[in-house]
């Protein structure tokens, strides 16, 4: 399962629909500040239902920014290895997505607007299958 956060509800549905046909089941949220408010609940241990393998989410997002929530995100040993990709439609400078990435654990930024959905298929999938290298040492299924 794949937790996608955006705040653009068109974006939001296009990769929730993309994400799906690709063959995951998602868990979308409009807003970083209801992702903040789900991990309550896992934390809380009242959440029942499935967890995310992978996060896709948007910097800029109301209440919570996605850096944010992955910061927080990693502060939860479910989450601990988890890929964790952020979307920016704004331009970074490699020190501030080294930032996100030393502080906030994320794995990796992409800008937008995204690339065609095969292409950001490859990207994701290969981000998720680097980050499964790099904690296992070897390439596994």
């Amino acid at each position: 399962m794949w937790l996608i956060a955006e705040d653009e509800t068109d974006i939001l549905s296009l990769l929730t629909m993309v994400v799906q046909v690709w063959g995951y089941k998602t868990l979308p949220f409009e807003s970083g500040q209801k992702v903040w408010d789900w991990l309550d609940k896992i934390e809380a241990g009242t959440y029942t239902g499935d967890l995310p393998e992978f996060a896709l989410m948007d910097i800029r997002m109301p209440g919570k920014k996605g850096n944010e929530v992955a910061n927080r995100m990693r502060t939860i040993a479910t989450f601990h290895n988890i890929p964790i990709v952020l979307m920016t439609a704004f331009s970074l400078s490699e020190a501030d997505q080294k930032t996100f990435q030393v502080q906030d654990g994320v794995d990796a930024v992409i800008p937008k607007p995204l690339p065609a959905f095969d292409e950001l298929r490859t990207i994701l999938t290969g981000i998720i299958a680097n980050k499964r290298v790099a904690q296992t040492g070897a390439n596994q299924p």
